[in-house]
């Protein structure tokens, strides 16, 4: 499938792909679909892993194919012509901040974005002397900035209420609404609210599948399904009261797993046209096509200076891994907001992975009183909300242990010194010591410092003759750089630790009703059984041991996924259940004796029997209350 390229590229995008084609897994949204260029990374090394993940990452820049339909790419006329009015209406804004407000807001992943570029978007207006005019919401308030708590995006109650408070006594504010796959209610009830009050509000949604694969399932608090809400912001947007930005940038590497590519695009997306608003407005001028392309490529760039390091991310990923096998310990400790992205990725391992909140945690190094809105949340909550530098001098330093990994991020215009003495104190209690190190061309990590690492990722950056905006591309390329490194890092881990089946997540942890759906999904491709009987053995895996009567199958969604959440295994078990017809017990017990959950699986599909292959999966939802 040839594609037109518009524009001149900083790297060589993947041509467009198989997913494209409109018979592939149609019935599913194309956030969910499975990537072909991955279907085997459960047999792929750590070489091939940073390889194909790479080549994914790579897929965020791709323009149109010409297959059909063709969908709207970040590059595209459409999308880029809406980045461009929505910086407008953020011009608008910084011109009259006092009574203005931007809201970034999401729940999981998209809501630690929206986190991390409040805080970045204020520093910007804090050092011109200018009155911070960014907040974020994030389903569940600051705690699931630091921790799992995915089911909090379901409701979209919560996000209006939310969104009431920020917003008290403001004239004019831009609700940006993030959610990758365009399915969060929390977001989708802020959207409808904002479009029901214009003379204040004006909601920018922001996702990765068209509208027309946007959820349609029922919200439980909302009237509206969340395709509803984007097709009337769609109508909307033509008097430019509401705007949608959903380009597509395909299936992610591991299916489903939004906090990669879904991740990157929003902090591509957004970081672009915000920067664009504010590079101009001083001049009195608009947000221009050749600002934007400007920005993106420089995020191409830093693409193609990550994985220019492949090798050395394959041999941290190795590490990880068998720490993670030796049931060790994983602490990324980051630099001032290398450190939020630290946060975000070992979060994100919990319910990705079905790991403990222990096993990759991040730490942020350096002060953050002025980045949370209820820092108040996160004071003597517990050790799954600890993140801070204090947290880790004085919880994780005295019980570090030779088999836990400690990862360093950091800049060379940190605190060098400071780094020097945190890694010598590490270095005490093992040897598992690696470091990410950026820097910018002419600057170099001193000999004490650099001989105590065995290994480094030294990513160098070229020199930017920018104004002081500007000098945030930097910034920005530095976080996004090591974000990928990160997620591919602990992706590939828990890929050779078993824990996918293809590149399907067989272990993700049922938090919300987005992954109870994913879950059924996973169970239909992999058995070939109807839905009903999927939905059966669903139910039973999370449930076990109360037997299921007719009350608990009738019961909504949201009661099977409070109960799932205390549940580690389910769709294993559900799934040699289904496959080998045997009990939930028996299906545990098979589960416990196999090396890996995969490895259960694989047993399971290779049994006498089996009928080979699933059926496809359908488009319309089983009847789940």
């Amino acid at each position: 499938m040839p594609s037109t390229k518009r524009f001149q590229h900083v790297i060589e995008t993947p041509k467009p792909g198989e997913w494209e084609l409109s018979g592939y897994e149609a019935a599913m949204p194309i956030t969910e679909k499975s990537n072909p260029l991955t279907r085997d990374l459960d047999k792929a090394d750590a070489g091939k892993i940073v390889q194909l993940l790479g080549q994914c990452d790579a897929e965020i820049f791709q323009e149109e194919g010409q297959a059909m339909p063709a969908y709207q790419r970040l590059y595209s006329e459409s999308v880029l012509t809406t980045m461009l009015q929505v910086a407008g209406k953020v011009q608008e804004v910084l011109k009259e901040p006092d009574e203005g407000l931007v809201v970034l807001s999401g729940g999981g992943t998209s809501g630690r974005m929206a986190f991390l570029m409040s805080v970045s978007f204020n520093q910007l207006m804090t050092g011109l002397g200018q009155k911070p005019l960014y907040t974020y919401l994030i389903a569940g308030g600051d705690r699931s900035v630091v921790a799992s708590r995915e089911g909090k995006e379901d409701s979209a109650l919560h996000g209006i209420e939310e969104l009431k408070k920020v917003a008290a006594g403001k004239k004019r504010v831009i609700v940006i609404g993030i959610s990758a796959g365009l399915s969060a209610p929390f977001v989708a009830g802020q959207m409808d609210y904002c479009m029901d009050n214009t003379a204040v509000f004006l909601p920018v949604l922001v996702g990765f599948n068209p509208v027309n694969m946007a959820r349609n399932d029922p919200i439980e608090d909302w009237s509206s399904t969340f395709r509803q809400v984007a097709e009337r912001m769609q109508k909307m947007q033509e008097k430019q009261e509401a705007f949608v930005l959903n380009p597509a940038v395909g299936p992610e590497g591991l299916s489903g797993s939004s906090r990669m590519k879904g991740g990157s695009t929003t902090k591509i997306l957004l970081e672009t046209l915000l920067l664009a608003a504010h590079k101009t407005v001083d001049r009195g001028i608009a947000a221009s096509p050749r600002c934007l392309l400007e920005i993106l490529r420089t995020f191409e760039r830093a693409h193609k200076v990550t994985y220019s390091q492949s090798s050395k991310i394959a041999t941290l990923m190795k590490q990880v891994s068998t720490s993670l096998e030796k049931k060790g310990r994983v602490h990324l400790v980051g630099w001032q907001n290398l450190g939020i992205i630290a946060i975000m990725d070992g979060v994100e391992c919990i319910h990705t992975f079905g790991a403990d909140f222990r096993d990759i945690r991040g730490f942020l190094i350096g002060d953050h009183s002025d980045m949370f809105n209820q820092k108040a949340e996160l004071t003597n909550q517990g050790p799954q909300f600890t993140f801070s530098q204090e947290d880790f001098l004085t919880s994780i330093l005295p019980s570090l242990r030779e088999i836990d990994t400690v990862i360093f991020i950091f800049t060379l215009d940190d605190n060098l010194t400071e780094v020097q003495t945190l890694v010598e104190q590490v270095k005490e209690k093992t040897s598992n010591i690696q470091a990410l190190v950026h820097s910018t061309v002419g600057q170099s990590l001193p000999a004490p410092l650099k001989k105590l690492f065995p290994s480094i990722i030294s990513i160098m950056w070229p020199l930017l003759f920018f104004e002081y905006e500007g000098n945030f591309v930097q910034k920005f390329q530095r976080e996004l750089s090591t974000k990928w490194v990160l997620n591919t890092v602990s992706t590939g881990a828990h890929v050779l630790l078993g824990k996918i089946l293809q590149n399907h997540m067989l272990d993700l942890h049922i938090g919300n009703s987005k992954l109870f759906w994913r879950a059924l999904a996973l169970l239909q491709r992999f058995s070939g059984q109807s839905k009903a009987l999927c939905i059966e053995s669903l139910l039973q895996a999370i449930h076990f041991p109360q037997p299921l009567t007719d009350e608990i199958r009738a019961a909504p969604i949201s009661s099977h996924i409070q109960v799932a959440r205390e549940k580690k295994q389910v769709i294993p078990v559900a799934l040699v259940s289904l496959l080998s017809r045997c009990s939930i017990p028996t299906a545990q017990a098979r589960v416990a004796a196999a090396p890996s959950v995969c490895e259960a699986v694989r047993n399971a599909l290779a049994g006498p029997g089996r009928k080979r292959g699933a059926e496809p999966l359908e488009a319309s939802r089983p009847a789940v209350q």
